[in-house]
């Protein structure tokens, strides 16, 4: 164990039975599943995180309900196409 601490965290009954049964099963430690899952959480960092977020507002297509109605609009848009 290096560079290990020492945390206190409350979990609900059916976890705790959930993480006994799960750790014996793989013949680890509870606090190894809690740090696996802490690793795993921290991986995935979050959604603020993805670069996809820089395109929110970039453009404004002057529609004020665009996003409640992409459907209509967009089949709006394909029909006008078809009927030129």
């Amino acid at each position: 164990m290096t560079n290990m601490k020492p945390i206190q965290v409350y979990l609900r009954t059916e976890q705790i039975a959930a993480l006994r049964a799960l750790a014996s099963r793989r013949g680890v430690s509870i606090a190894e599943l809690v740090r696996s899952g802490v690793d795993q959480v921290l991986s995935e960092g979050s959604p603020e995180d993805d670069p996809a977020w820089n395109l929110v507002g970039l453009f404004d297509s002057g529609v004020g309900d665009l996003a409640e109605k992409h459907n209509a609009h967009i089949a709006d848009a394909i029909l006008r196409e078809c009927t030129g």
